[in-house]
């Protein structure tokens, strides 16, 4: 699987929807998954089975 950077565009109980940067594309995922400090806003990384924050 490819690295892909997402953006989260919206929180709903234990629940993000990211947007796929390139594509657009939208993902559903519970929080639990992200990492710690993830709000709406935060620009994720996403590349070995693992998001990590960008700065």
């Amino acid at each position: 699987m490819e690295p892909k950077d997402y953006i989260v565009i919206k929180i709903e109980g234990e629940y993000a929807t990211l947007k796929d940067i390139k594509t657009e594309g939208e993902l559903f995922i519970a929080l639990a998954l992200l990492p710690e400090g993830t709000d709406l806003g935060t620009k994720l990384h996403f590349e070995m089975l693992e998001y990590t924050i960008v700065e």
